[in-house]
Order: structure tokens, then C-alpha cells, then sequence
């Protein structure tokens, strides 16, 4: 009991003393202390991603995660969110979990972490398990089995080859088997593109057509100005940032890597991810919330993961300094995850974007779909030493032009 006390006082006085406020003042203080802000975004992690892994690794998920959803949607959603919760959880612990120069006081839980998250593998794979997971039915599977794709391709020692043999051939039979699911003609091209890349990588063998096809595809509904159409159409939405820009460049990036693609198409495709990363840097407000509209609003702050994902692949732009990045994504963290109602009595997320809101849910979301927030903390991927984590804390843009400051005008790429 004292412990628990202790540990709980000790978080407070670390979000008060490290932390700014939010409450739409653009004056007040504007960003934390730099040597407890990366202490504060790898607790907030874990505290998103333990309920998940701890329960995979006793291959009891499917019996402990509750299973919140729209009205009349729960049982069907009951047979894909599992696979959602691993793969979303995982694509955005995978970059911490690679990293080599942790810090002496994060090592003891990367670890202890990583072999859970590699536990969670273990019996989401697993035929015999009562975790084993749904690659196969309806067409959910194919896009979680993609962020699990994702997760090991950002991990590729610690959530590959640290497998036991046996895990590794039935991982891969599992995302073999998505191969029976049509993608739709939008984004999903890309889930079935980065399974396939995820496979040339670590077997050798993938699909180079349904590779190429993801890629071509998405050059074609390039809509300018760092944005690409959601399939021909253009959406008013985040889904350039769930997906789209992240999974392209990494999938680009695979394909380089194994001398099946130009590296002048990759510098394209990350000359116009900076743009998008001005952008979606602007679209910060100064207490941290962002413009609420399109679909999928319940992943929360995972509607920064192309900004996170340029910073951990250092691809920031000049004009965007990496201490001002780092600062507007912990104001977004901080807006979306701490109000109250975003966790349940036992630590799992709910349905909403600040706090508790089912309404906000469509009816392809549940309880797992929401664990695509982790995909906001990528830059834990960075040793402390890099310029993200060691720059001093800077006001982003809004912060600044609304609380009178004189900025420069910005330009369409």
C-alpha cells in the first residue's frame, strides 16, 4: 500500500514539476523540462501498452482486453481486435525496443519489455495457443497484421530475430495466410504492400507485384503539397499520417534496401514527407489539440505518427527545428491521453479523443483499434542524445503566432 502511494505521488510531482499546462492559454508555460520530458513519454508508453502485452504473453488477450465497440457491433468486432491491439501496440514500441544506446535507467524495462512483446508474438502465432490470433477472416486481419508487418520491420533484431525458429515459421505462415484477402482500393493497398515487404525482408521471398502495385498506385493519387489521395480521391482526414506516409516510405525503404528499387523514387517520396511534416506540425493548436475531423479520430494522438516518423528518421526539415517537433508532439500526447475517462479501472484504453467518448467511435472501432496512439512516441527510437531529446524545448508554431510572436510565412512544397 505505501509503495503504491509512493509511486503515485512520484508520478504527480513529476507531471506537475516537467510538464506544462494546456488550458488554451497560449502564455503559459509552454513546454517541460527536457530531461524529464523523455522520462514522461516513455511512462506514458508503457502505461498504454503493459495491460496489452501482459496479457498476450499469457496468451490470455482474448480473455482479459474488454471489448468496447458501436452499438451492434461488438461480436464482430470481437474476432479481429486482438490482432489490432498486438500489431498497433507493437508498431509503436518497436523503434524503443531497437534501440541500442538506451539509457542506463530505461534498460531494465526495455528488456523486460521486449521479452513480453516477444511472448505476445509467441501465442498471437501459435495454432495450440488460446491467443492464437485471426489472420484470415473477413478483411480486418490483412491491416493489423500490417502494423505487426511494421512493427517488425522498425525492430528487426528484437521482434525477428530474437524469435525461436519455431515462432519465426509460424509468423510467417500467418502473414502468408492475409494473402487471401482482397485490400481495398484505397490506403489497404499498402497493408498487403508491407506484409509483402516485411517478408522479402526476413525470408526473402514477397510479392513484388502486390509491392509494386501499392506503389504505383499511391504515386498516381499524389494529390501536391505533400498529399497523397486516400485511392483516387482526396479525404479530409488523418489517414496520411495513420498510414499512408509512413508504411510507403518504409515500404520504399525495404524494397532499396534490397536493391528492387530506385533511391531516387525514396528521396521523392521523403522530400515531400517533410512537407507534410510542416504541415502537420501547424496543425498543433497551442494547447495541443488538433482540427477534429475525418475518420478515426479515436486513435488520438497516433494522428501525429508521420511527424514522429520523420523525427526518428531524422528527415525533420531545417525550418522545423527538432526541439520545436518534440515539443508539439508532447503537447499533443499530453492533450489526448491524460483526461480523464481515456483509461478504464484496469489501465485499457477507451473510445475517444479526449477523454471518454464512444460516440466518436465508427463501427469498425473497438477497444483494440485504439492502441494505434502508440504510433505517436516513435522518436523513443532515438537515443537520448540526438538532437530531438537534446535540443532545448522550442513554442511550435501556433504557440507562437497566437501569443504574438512574429513567424515566417510558409510555402506549399
Amino acid at each position: 500500500m505505501q509503495r503504491r502511494s509512493f509511486v503515485a505521488r512520484a508520478a504527480a510531482a513529476l507531471s506537475s514539476l516537467a510538464l506544462p499546462t494546456w488550458a488554451g492559454n497560449p502564455s503559459a508555460p509552454a513546454v517541460p523540462a527536457k530531461t524529464n520530458e523523455r522520462e514522461y513519454w516513455l511512462s506514458t508508453l508503457l502505461k498504454i501498452a503493459e495491460p496489452v502485452l501482459q496479457a498476450a504473453a499469457r496468451g490470455q488477450l482474448k480473455a482479459t482486453m474488454p471489448v468496447e465497440a458501436a452499438p451492434g457491433q461488438q461480436n464482430g468486432r470481437r474476432a479481429v481486435t486482438h490482432l489490432e491491439a498486438l500489431g498497433r501496440t507493437l508498431a509503436g514500441l518497436a523503434p524503443w525496443l531497437e534501440l541500442t544506446e538506451v539509457p542506463a535507467s530505461e534498460q531494465a524495462r526495455q528488456q523486460r519489455v521486449a521479452e513480453l512483446a516477444r511472448q505476445a508474438i509467441a501465442q498471437g502465432v501459435n495454432p495450440q495457443s488460446a491467443d492464437f490470433l485471426n489472420f484470415t477472416q473477413g478483411g480486418q486481419p490483412v491491416v493489423d497484421a500490417a502494423f505487426l508487418a511494421h512493427a517488425l520491420l522498425r525492430a528487426p533484431t528484437q521482434l525477428w530475430g530474437k524469435l525461436p525458429p519455431v515462432t519465426q515459421q509460424q509468423l510467417v505462415v500467418a502473414l502468408v495466410s492475409t494473402r487471401v484477402i482482397k485490400p481495398v482500393y484505397s490506403n489497404w493497398l499498402l497493408f498487403s504492400g508491407i506484409i509483402e515487404a516485411a517478408l522479402l525482408k526476413f525470408t526473402g521471398s514477397g510479392d513484388l507485384m502486390r509491392l509494386d502495385y501499392a506503389i504505383k498506385e499511391h504515386l498516381t493519387w499524389y494529390k501536391g503539397d505533400g498529399t497523397y489521395g486516400d485511392g483516387p480521391d482526396f479525404h479530409w482526414d488523418y489517414y496520411n499520417s495513420y498510414v499512408i506516409q509512413p508504411m510507403l516510405l518504409d515500404v520504399v525503404s525495404t524494397l532499396v534496401a534490397a536493391g528492387k528499387e530506385s533511391p531516387e523514387l525514396l528521396e521523392k517520396l521523403r522530400a515531400r514527407a517533410r512537407r507534410y511534416a510542416m504541415v502537420q506540425e501547424r496543425l498543433i493548436g497551442p494547447d495541443g489539440s488538433f482540427a477534429a475531423f475525418g475518420r478515426s479520430l479515436a486513435y488520438r494522438c497516433g494522428a501525429f505518427q508521420h511527424l514522429a516518423q520523420v523525427a526518428l528518421q531524422q528527415q525533420l526539415p531545417p525550418e522545423l527545428p527538432a526541439g520545436q517537433a518534440r515539443s508539439a508532439l508532447t503537447a499533443v500526447i499530453r492533450r489526448t491521453l491524460e483526461p480523464k475517462g481515456t483509461f478504464d479501472a484496469q489501465g485499457w484504453l477507451q473510445i475517444g479523443l479526449c477523454g471518454h467518448q464512444p460516440g466518436i467511435g465508427e463501427t469498425y472501432i473497438s477497444t483494440g483499434s485504439l492502441y494505434l496512439c502508440t504510433t505517436a512516441f516513435l522518436p523513443l527510437g532515438l537515443p537520448a542524445t540526438a538532437a530531438f531529446w537534446a535540443s532545448p524545448s522550442q513554442e511550435w508554431t501556433a504557440r507562437r503566432i497566437w501569443s504574438g510572436q512574429d513567424v515566417k510565412p510558409d510555402h506549399a512544397l
